[in-house]
């Protein structure tokens, strides 16, 4: 195995686009409300209260995160949850058009909950326009469609893919799960029928994510039992979930610009580093512009993801297979196999608000020679 060192106490980690550690922010909020009494937001006793207005508070910082109202935003449990929710309710009855790389909660509910067909990508990722135009020409349908790839980065214009679908009667769901806190998203002047936000990717705690749905749109939901959210998702609150995405959301806000240059910078260093190894070559766009600042998705020839994952691992570097959603297994990445690349030697590189150089230093030092060491191995 690897004989690059022991690992360093605090590791290098670099699977931001999983989820990133707590902003310090978070933790202290976190604190405070684990003082406050216990008490369901839905009744009207003072305790009550309390615990209402603090979601309402985390409410207009996620919101205005994403440029959205308040009232737009639906607080879910997950990623998972808002998809399968926007395709259950928009998609009842009607053919679901999405990409084959799309994360694996928007197929398989588009599969139990109506035809699903699929939208042409070129070898870069990007969405085949032309061919979609072309679906839309059928009975009434919804259109699936990610801002930024969870394997890849690579970013999609939602613009054009929301006036396309609108002028022929479709519905929307846009996946911003991995742009969230990343690009500029400015959902309010996109106006699509319902999008996927979440926090746990910039320093807000798992378990919490939320819904933009667009204004006046009826949307039958998901869960029974209750009324919370406006009747739009029953179930009691998440309040430390809920808080912590707001206040990762509030300290984001100022320095989304400045998070992403950096994030840009250390990805390019990291690219290098990686691409400089034999074998090893970059997916996606190539143009940064047009890719997530953030992550970056590797096939490495030769060898396939997991002892790379276990050989970076023993020297203290943490990074993820490019098959994303597939935490229990290391499946082939259905990313790379719709973009017609070899889908079982990919690894996602991501950086966050907590990467440091020195932990960049820490991969481009290491990488090459586990890569070095895994081949000898196998010869």
């Amino acid at each position: 195995m690897p004989t690059a060192g022991p690992p360093p106490e605090v590791p290098a980690y670099f699977d931001h686009a999983s989820a990133s550690p707590l902003r310090p922010q978070v933790i202290e909020a976190l604190a405070e409300v684990l003082k406050i009494p216990q008490a369901d937001p839905g009744r009207s006793h003072d305790e009550a209260i309390i615990v209402r207005d603090l979601i309402e508070d985390s409410r207009r910082q996620v919101a205005h995160l994403v440029g959205a109202t308040p009232r737009q935003l639906v607080f879910t449990s997950a990623i998972t949850e808002s998809v399968t929710s926007a395709v259950v309710a928009l998609g009842a009855g009607r053919r679901i058009l999405a990409a084959g790389t799309e994360r694996a909660s928007v197929l398989d509910a588009a599969r139990r909950c109506g035809h699903l067909e699929f939208i042409e990508v070129d070898r870069h990722g990007h969405l085949d326009l032309d061919h979609l135009d072309r679906l839309l020409t059928g009975d009434p349908a919804l259109v699936c469609c990610q801002v930024a790839n969870h394997e890849t980065g690579v970013l999609t214009d939602p613009g054009p893919v929301v006036a396309l679908a609108r002028s022929r009667g479709a519905a929307v769901h846009l996946d911003a799960a991995t742009a969230t806190g990343h690009v500029d998203l400015s959902l309010g002047e996109l106006d699509a029928d319902a999008v996927t936000v979440t926090g746990e990717m910039i320093g807000g705690p798992m378990g919490c994510a939320g819904l933009v749905v667009r204004r006046g749109r009826p949307f039958p939901h998901l869960l029974e039992g209750g009324a919370q959210e406006r009747g739009r998702r029953p179930g009691l609150e998440n309040l430390l979930g809920i808080v912590g995405f707001g206040v990762a959301a509030e300290a984001l806000t100022p320095h989304i610009a400045d998070e992403a240059e950096r994030a840009r910078r250390q990805i390019a260093v990291l690219e290098a580093a990686a691409v400089a190894v034999e074998g090893v070559i970059a997916v996606g766009d190539s143009d940064p512009t047009r890719r997530a600042p953030h992550l970056r998705c590797l096939t490495v020839e030769g060898i396939e993801a997991e002892p790379i994952l276990l050989g970076l691992n023993r020297v203290g570097v943490s990074i993820h297979s490019g098959s994303a959603c597939s935490s229990e297994t290391l499946e082939p990445s259905a990313v790379l196999a719709a973009m017609g690349l070899d889908a079982d030697r990919s690894i996602r590189i991501s950086v966050g608000w907590s990467t440091t150089d020195d932990d960049v230093a820490r991969f481009t030092a290491v990488f090459g020679p586990v890569i070095s060491d895994l081949r000898a191995l196998r010869a």
